[in-house]
């Protein structure tokens, strides 16, 4: 815990007002890659504690729609309908779907992880399990030309990964 509060990114994210240190990953992405637009829809999937979410309230402004998913709680965020629960579920899944209307979203983002043990033959298993899961539902959610970011370890599966992307998407960049 100690090496977690002494990170130069926790202790900027909290000066800052922040709720995460990968508020300032999805900043640098969209420096790089200009992501998003105003009065965008956005899905935002594994959102808690809100970092990745409250960049996007930002960044898509008052007339942009943001729909964050998560199996935990997540403090209220203006601009920010949040929907708790595993949205591979089909009530959560079906809440999402209601909190969008008949719209696709432009843009699916991922931060999600799962909780790591230190043991890669554990957690890289896990954690492409549920970047196969935020694709599917990137698939399901996406409007024709949406955009999908998700965040990926690098390792075993990763290459299986990669080609599926490219097989659903006409541009992938790592």
């Amino acid at each position: 815990m100690k090496e977690h509060f002494d990170d130069q990114y926790v202790k900027r994210s909290q000066q800052d007002g922040y709720r995460s240190r990968a508020s300032y990953k999805l900043l640098e992405l969209n420096t790089k890659d200009k992501l998003f637009k105003p009065a965008m829809r956005v899905v935002d999937l594994g959102a808690a504690p809100g970092g990745w979410s409250q960049v996007a309230a930002k960044l898509i402004g008052d007339k942009g729609v943001i729909i964050a998913s998560d199996i935990l709680e997540m403090a209220p965020l203006a601009g920010v309908t949040f929907v708790q629960g595993d949205f591979t579920e089909q009530g959560v899944y079906e809440a999402i779907l209601e909190e969008m209307g008949n719209e696709k979203a432009d843009l699916v983002i991922s931060d999600m992880a799962p909780n790591m043990s230190g043991n890669t033959s554990v957690d890289q298993p896990q954690a492409m399990y549920l970047v196969e899961l935020a694709l599917d539902m990137a698939a399901q959610v996406l409007r024709p030309g949406g955009n999908f970011l998700v965040k990926v370890f690098q390792g075993e599966g990763f290459d299986d990964y990669l080609k599926a992307m490219k097989a659903q998407f006409g541009s992938v960049v790592t």
